[in-house]
């Protein structure tokens, strides 16, 4: 029997997002303050959940743990980019690079179906109000929980599997700033095709149908909102807006780059973008400018922890040190 002998790739060049060396300080720059703004922005969440005992409720409790799957998708490949703006050859180890692969199907599974896991909290909330509470108790909030990282789980390992025992003898350029598995499948020296519909069928997969089961759930409470009297169901109305637009930022880019895979790879780079960085940052803006509890919890966390002169005590105290 004749064997192949390849040599093993040990490491990836990553292209990054921009090869001109002018406009990386102000990428670095930028990124380095939106980064911050998506750690800052979804802890806060989680503080004054947490904090608030009137935040103790399933829907809260749901969204702390979609703030914190935000930080986990900012922060898979978003570190290494922003480093990588500050040096010329941009490398990342073959293990490195499968480490990037499963918590990006991991942590973008888990958020699809934590979203699911909103949308029936908001169903229940809406279609059946006497019940909710008794529906969604502490052991059923939890399992909500529990689940998305399951499949995320499941998911990341099926991709995996497809990537793990493939041989790269020769391209090791990925196109990107982070390792993407259609992109790194396709530096294989082996033809691929059959691997990458494979890819596509399992993440569409699971793309669409959490988009269907969240279309389908969304067009009944939205029946159900209409049906009802405009007073009693503002508030319903207010939160379902900002469960779908979380849910088309969200979903948009997933299913463009996955489900629709012969884009250019410019257009993936920029919906990359979004999916890892801007919508882990609009989330919690979209939950807090249009949550009048979640305002008003932030006003009382910030009444508690940062007192009347107390910040100007602790700048004037610094101001002394540094005489």
């Amino acid at each position: 029997m004749n064997e192949t002998n390849y040599s093993r790739v040990t490491e990836f060049v990553l292209l990054g997002l921009s090869s001109s060396k002018e406009l990386q300080p102000l990428l670095f720059f930028v990124f380095s303050l939106l980064y911050l703004a998506i750690l800052l922005g979804n802890f806060l969440i989680i503080l004054t959940m947490t904090s608030n005992s009137r935040l103790h409720t399933p829907m809260y409790f749901l969204l702390a743990n979609l703030s914190f799957t935000d930080m986990c998708v900012a922060s898979f490949a978003t570190p290494k980019m922003i480093a990588d703006l500050l040096v010329e050859r941009k490398t990342i180890s073959f293990e490195a690079c499968l480490t990037q692969i499963f918590c990006v199907h991991l942590f973008a599974g888990s958020e699809m179906v934590i979203l699911v896991s909103m949308a029936f909290d908001r169903y229940v909330a809406i279609c059946k109000p006497l019940h909710h509470m008794t529906i969604m108790s502490r052991r059923v909030c939890i399992i909500l929980v529990l689940v998305p990282w399951s499949v995320g789980f499941v998911h990341t390992t099926s991709q995996l599997a497809f990537t793990v025992n493939l041989p790269f003898c020769g391209p090791n350029q990925v196109d990107s700033f982070f390792c993407d598995l259609p992109l790194v499948t396709k530096l294989a020296c082996i033809d691929t095709y059959m691997i990458s519909l494979l890819i596509v069928a399992d993440s569409g997969f699971l793309t669409l149908s959490s988009f269907l089961l969240l279309v389908v759930s969304y067009t009944m409470i939205l029946i159900t909102v209409r049906s009802r009297s405009s007073a009693s169901m503002a508030k319903a109305r207010s939160t379902l807006t900002a469960h779908i637009t979380v849910v088309t930022l969200f979903f948009g880019p997933c299913i463009f780059i996955y489900v629709w895979p012969f884009s250019g790879y410019s257009v993936e780079k920029v919906l990359a973008v979004f999916y890892t960085i801007f919508t882990p940052i609009l989330n919690p803006v979209i939950y807090t400018l249009r949550n009048k509890e979640m305002k008003a919890a932030m006003v009382k966390l910030k009444s508690r922890y940062l007192k009347p002169g107390q910040v100007s005590a602790v700048i004037n105290a610094l101001f002394l040190e540094t005489k």
